[in-house]
């Protein structure tokens, strides 16, 4: 992972140092194993660009830029290729900068996984800088006497964040950017079977898998699920014997506790795997962070995952919150949001970024300790209530149009996936120096979902608990996780109690 700060002006005198300045300390929280920077000359522009690397992949850290010593092209790599690129455990910048000068941009079409990048194509006086199709990751925008490139901001206002179906060049004779369209997520499908009924009773998900359609679908969707989460742990270095190199932002509902399930199955025995469950003492209500729901749900799922696999060492990490650190730190997270700003943002923001650093008491049966966590990969269930029906409002698109509402609503929610909140949750969780990596937001998983009938991802005649992501819930109760496939979901930030923690009228849509 890295940290990407550019700037591009006409002269080096329109450089702001003090800028630039604010933009290095933002950016190294990112990546704080290495730093380099550099200002080259090319055609009618003065560049300056500095990257900042967390070490995730290869034997060695690769420092960046990279610069190509035969052509000057640069590159800043913000990102992880799974697929689409033999990159083994080499380093996949130094691989991914020889495929553009071969291909030029023809290479993002068919790599697969997060990324946001800068190149530099010296020959041609041409720089190229974009963001994967979802939108995993953050770049930045902002033009003044300057275009400045960055992957979180120094400051609130101006900024813009790079649509993610789209790949940017700016000629650097004219200055002028030009936008080249991009191929965009897979439409879902909207086929259903009419002739459905009602399978069973809706008091048990156990009676679905005596149903033989039923098999080989939870079968399909665990092989791509598990293979996406396989992909995104191989590769992760270990620093250290036994080391703890993976966790999970943890609240105990169906989405993450069935990734941890899977990744169970995936790491080798003795591996310590953490679960960060976030909760926050919440003034207006009077609770303290033991209250809070996703605390109770986080317990019982930690439980759940010991009964399924006791020879595993679960480590799970109790960061309270209270109010005094959100007092202390909020304006530090509010400056990462940006552009992102309303009150949800917030909510929001708070929860994934006390999550992620990862402070907090590691509990043992009846006693905990202080911890701090130490894995720098973090995976997270963004993705699966968009393409399985996990929103309130698809079941009121049920309610007030059936299958066919229904199905509009969720093809309109994949398609806006890159629109909406990740390039947030990468600037939040990034800045503890953690990487974010979301296994429904695979390739492979996003095309199956797209290609599977909506009936088995969904069936909204069932009540709230099994109706809603059902395949999902097929899959978490066939590994063994009862109690949680049948949970009702719940926003982080009413989970964590992070939603109106001062008394008032502000509502989530609200700008702060």
């Amino acid at each position: 992972m890295c940290g990407i700060q550019v700037l591009v002006a006409r002269s080096e005198d329109e450089f702001d140092d003090t800028q630039w300045g604010r933009l290095t300390t933002a950016n190294s929280r990112r990546g704080p194993d290495a730093h380099n920077e550099l200002t080259i000359q090319a055609a009618q522009a003065t560049i300056r660009l500095g990257a900042h690397v967390l070490h995730l992949r290869g034997h060695q850290t690769q420092v960046q830029p990279i610069v190509d010593q035969d052509s000057g092209d640069i590159l800043c790599w913000n990102g992880e290729v799974f697929d689409g690129l033999d990159v083994g455990d080499q380093n996949d910048g130094l691989l991914l900068m020889a495929e553009i000068q071969r291909q030029n941009m023809e290479v993002f079409s068919r790599i697969e996984g997060p990324y946001a990048f800068v190149f530099l194509d010296r020959a041609h006086s041409r720089l190229w800088f974009a963001r994967d199709y979802l939108g995993r990751r953050s770049l930045l925008m902002k033009q003044g006497g300057a275009l400045v490139i960055t992957s979180v901001a120094d400051s609130v206002e101006g900024w813009i964040e790079l649509s993610a179906n789209k790949i940017f060049c700016m000629d650097l004779n004219s200055f002028t950017i030009t936008v080249h369209e991009r191929q965009g997520i897979p439409k879902v499908s909207q086929a259903i079977d009419h002739s459905l009924v009602m399978d069973v009773e809706c008091s048990s998900l156990g009676n679905f898998l005596e149903i033989s359609r039923w098999q080989p679908m939870i079968d399909q969707f665990k092989h791509e699920l598990m293979s996406a989460i396989a992909t995104r742990v191989a590769s992760i270095p270990y620093r250290e014997a036994h080391q703890t190199r993976v966790g999970l932002l943890f609240s105990g509902g169906v989405d993450c506790i069935t990734i941890a399930a899977l990744l169970t199955k995936i790491l080798p025995q003795s591996e310590p795997i953490e679960l960060f469950n976030v909760a926050f003492e919440n003034p207006r209500l009077a609770t303290q962070c033991s209250d809070a729901p996703d605390r109770k749900t986080g317990l019982q799922g930690w439980q759940e995952l010991c009964q399924i696999d006791p020879l595993r060492p679960w480590r799970f990490v109790e960061v309270d919150v209270p109010y005094r650190d959100v007092i202390e730190h909020q304006d530090h997270i509010r400056q990462l949001l940006v552009p992102s700003n309303s009150v949800m943002d917030m909510s929001i923001g708070m929860a994934l970024w006390f999550a992620s650093r990862g402070h907090g008491k590691l509990v043992c049966k009846d006693q905990s300790t202080p911890y701090v966590g130490k894995s720098r990969v973090l995976l997270l269930g963004m993705g699966a209530d968009e393409q399985l029906g996990g929103y309130s409002r698809h079941r009121s698109a049920w309610d007030s149009g059936g299958w066919e509402r229904l199905g509009s609503e969720i093809d309109l929610d994949v398609q806006r996936i890159a629109t909406r909140n990740l390039g947030r949750d990468d600037r939040v969780i990034s800045d503890n120096s953690k990487e974010a990596r979301f296994p429904f937001l695979a390739a492979n998983v996003v095309k199956f979902l797209s290609q599977t009938p909506l009936h088995y991802k969904m069936d909204m005649r069932y009540p709230r608990g099994i109706g809603e992501k059902l395949l999902l819930r097929l899959l978490a109760y066939q590994l063994g996780l009862v109690q949680a496939s049948t949970l009702a979901k719940r926003a982080i930030q009413f989970g964590a109690r992070t939603a109106k923690m001062q008394s008032g009228k502000s509502r989530g849509q609200d700008m702060l």
